[in-house]
């Protein structure tokens, strides 16, 4: 991270994250606070660890990483991650029709478990099929591997189908909140077909989200040159989770923070 952007951020959280001195102690600085939280994303460590590090409690570490976290999400989301308009969806097709000769798509959509220690009484709901407790991260992402729209909080137990249906992505798709834009001829055709996303064999075939063909289907020529097409095209949202991953370790770790604060999207 750059100092620039440090300053940025600190900046933007400052009003939320500013603690008044008393008689007995001097709060510590929202710079600190912001130090200590960066350092646990980026590199997963233990809030122990971080505690010997920074010389402060264990206890002070938690309160610090959710406290920051939800002044960055109150403060940025809406500027660096807005709704997209109808304008951006048009740039995101046009990107995907000449990186990966993919046309009238408007973003790639998958989902990504992220390890959570074992709730209290938590049943099933978030035990995945991979044999450890989840939350899901829903997200869209365009052709240069930038998520453009995500939503936190799926159960790890749940498909990728039953995950995006649940999701507030689903409900914007179905009662039109979530504008994309309308159909367009193919190129060199003149064949009109929809604009949409793009997921893979878990994810329902709908008017505006398409899924490879079946296994059982490949025999066909022309279906398995779609596969292709389709699964070059599908890879940014991948390269996005890998990316976003190597960033932040934190995403490849347990997250040890009780499991409301990590859904917590407020």
């Amino acid at each position: 991270m750059s100092i620039d952007t440090f300053d940025y951020i600190i900046e933007k959280i400052s009003p939320d994250c500013s603690h008044v001195s008393t008689n007995f102690q001097k709060p510590i600085s929202v710079e600190e606070r912001l130090l200590v939280t960066i350092r646990y994303l980026a590199t997963g460590m233990a809030f122990r660890q971080l505690a010997l590090s920074f010389r402060i409690s264990k206890s002070t570490v938690s309160t610090i990483v959710i406290e920051v976290c939800k002044a960055i999400w109150n403060n940025l989301s809406e500027k660096h991650l807005p709704t997209p308009t109808i304008e951006k969806l048009k740039i995101i097709e046009k990107e995907f029709y000449q990186k990966w000769n993919y046309p009238n798509c408007i973003g790639s959509i998958d989902g990504k478990h992220i390890r959570v220690r074992c709730p209290k009484n938590p049943g099933s709901m978030f035990f995945n099929y991979k044999q450890y407790y989840s939350i899901v991260l829903m997200a869209i992402a365009d052709a240069n591997y930038k998520f453009i729209i995500v939503d936190v909080g799926g159960y790890g137990k749940d498909s990728d189908d039953g995950i995006l249906c649940a999701s507030n992505i689903y409900h914007s798709l179905e009662n039109e909140s979530l504008k994309i834009p309308s159909e367009k001829k193919f190129p060199n055709s003149n064949v009109k077909v929809p604009h949409v996303f793009i997921g893979d064999e878990a994810f329902p075939l709908r008017n505006y989200l398409m899924r490879p063909f079946p296994r059982y289907q490949l025999q066909d020529a022309d279906k398995m040159y779609y596969n292709y097409r389709h699964a070059r095209a599908r890879m940014t949202i991948e390269c996005a989770f890998g990316i976003a991953s190597s960033k932040f370790r934190i995403l490849l770790k347990a997250i040890e923070t009780k499991i409301e604060n990590s859904l917590d999207r407020r």
